[in-house]
């Protein structure tokens, strides 16, 4: 009933290189897990996977050493396969569901759907696409998750589709926010992109939505038919406690973007990228587990700070047992109130206070609460805030009639992503809040499907 055992980098070693710590199934060993699958005749795994993937047949082709096959079957449903095969949390989705797990270990799911991408990557398997053009034109604005697999669903539909990215290179969040040893850049995001450029999407690099151009004008100027705002949610929130303007206070964001856009953990790039001698990260979700890692392999003792226990921590479980292998420190049921400082503005601590778990909130989760009389000075002389993050309001501001929620979030329509102006599509971040991969790619598969269908009214 055990999952087949994937091999990864030893702890003490990969602390101190970015090189990928999972190291991925072997053909024999995708082989022996695939052959785990009971092959359900109601394949609740496929019902647990956002984008629907034909779970069940591709690990069937794995069976049979047909990962061509299985490479196809995959791809009729996602446009990211290598990357969702890394970062989605099977285990709360697909893996999830399967049947496998109520009495032992589900199936490897996300591990042999890496593998088969990666398989494919490596042989140069491609999926032919026939593809008939239409020549309307569709705008997307944003180049993440669920830009990309918008725009990919969209090129497969004959449209003539152009990307338009703010930063120098796509990806979004892929690129600019996952670190290189969950996330290889050159390797797995950049093939995955070029699949998309294959498909005869144009990508418009440097293009900020909202200042450079707006969405009237693609639509009155360019001729776009109809644009899928994708643009994600980049502003880090902050605690707003004393000394969170201090010198060596950073957000996530910020922390991660320079990192990652400036190839800070090539050794052929001087980059110049601060990381103090005692860092502490705020806060408990995957982005403060990257933080925190990063920070780590940059030669920093390295704690995470969490107002809640272990068990609400909403980082993936994959990602908190590697950071513990790895040596990172876990402050838990702990909140900070102030950051210290010297004279010259510098970090050289932090007050925090303790906590204990109270009565459920809104979101069903205990409420922390502090335990009086017990605060207590934690030696850091660096900060990441690693809170979440809020929407970009610029394009709302900049595009009259378009309908937002007190969030800053776009409203959409829950089934065709429309937004309150017919011909402008939203999914994403951008609508609900900082989410998945996963969930990112579905909204830019719903959105695709609503913007085909809104095109087909225009001609009747």
């Amino acid at each position: 009933m055990e999952r087949v055992k994937i091999s990864e980098q030893d702890p003490k070693k990969r602390a101190k290189n970015f090189d990928e710590v999972c190291l991925g199934y072997t053909e024999e060993e995708a082989k022996r897990e695939s052959e785990r699958c009971l092959k359900c005749k109601v394949p609740n795994c496929r019902k647990g996977c956002p984008v629907s993937i034909n779970i069940p047949g591709f690990i069937t082709e794995i069976q049979n050493g047909n990962y061509k096959k299985a490479y196809e079957i995959i791809s009729e449903d996602s446009n990211l396969p290598a990357i969702c095969g890394r970062v989605c949390p099977q285990e709360t989705q697909c893996e999830g569901k399967c049947v496998k797990g109520f009495k032992g270990d589900a199936i490897s799911i996300g591990k042999l759907e890496r593998f088969v991408a990666d398989y494919a990557r490596e042989h140069e398997i491609d999926v032919e696409a026939k593809i008939e053009k239409n020549g309307i034109k569709i705008a997307v604005i944003g180049s993440g998750p669920a830009g990309l697999t918008c725009a990919g669903d969209l090129a497969k539909k004959g449209y003539d589709v152009t990307i338009f990215e703010a930063l120098h290179k796509a990806g979004g969040v892929l690129t600019y926010g996952i670190p290189e040893f969950r996330l290889p850049k050159d390797t797995v995001v950049n093939s995955e992109v070029e699949k998309i450029k294959k498909l005869g999407v144009k990508f418009e690099y440097n293009v900020i939505i909202g200042k450079t151009i707006t969405i009237d004008q693609l639509i009155q100027d360019e001729n776009f038919k109809a644009v899928f705002i994708a643009s994600g949610a980049g502003n880090p929130r902050f605690m707003g406690i004393p000394g969170e303007d201090l010198n060596n206070v950073f957000s996530a964001n910020e922390f991660l973007t320079r990192f990652n856009l400036m190839k800070a953990s090539s050794d052929e790039y001087d980059t110049p990228i601060y990381v103090g001698k005692k860092v502490a990260v705020i806060g408990g979700g995957n982005v403060a587990m990257d933080a925190a890692r990063t920070a780590l392999r940059l030669g920093a003792e390295t704690t995470i700070v969490y107002r809640r226990s272990e068990a609400e921590l909403p980082a993936r479980q994959e990602e908190i047992h590697h950071a513990k292998e790895e040596g990172i420190n876990f402050k838990l049921l702990t909140n900070p109130t102030k950051i210290l400082s010297d004279e010259n503005g510098n970090v050289v601590g932090m007050t925090c206070i303790k906590m204990e778990l109270g009565e459920p909130d809104s979101s069903g989760r205990r409420r922390p609460v502090e335990v009086p009389n017990s605060e207590f000075d934690l030696d850091v002389d660096m900060v990441i805030m690693a809170l979440g993050t809020t929407q970009v309001d610029v394009i709302a501001q900049t595009t009259p009639g378009l309908e937002t929620n007190k969030w800053k979030c776009i409203v959409v329509d829950d089934v065709t992503a429309q937004t309150s102006r017919k011909e402008i599509f939203a999914g994403g971040d951008v609508t609900s809040g900082a989410s998945t991969v996963i969930l990112a790619m579905e909204a830019g598969k719903k959105a695709a499907k609503g913007i085909d269908e809104y095109i087909k009214t225009l001609s009747k």
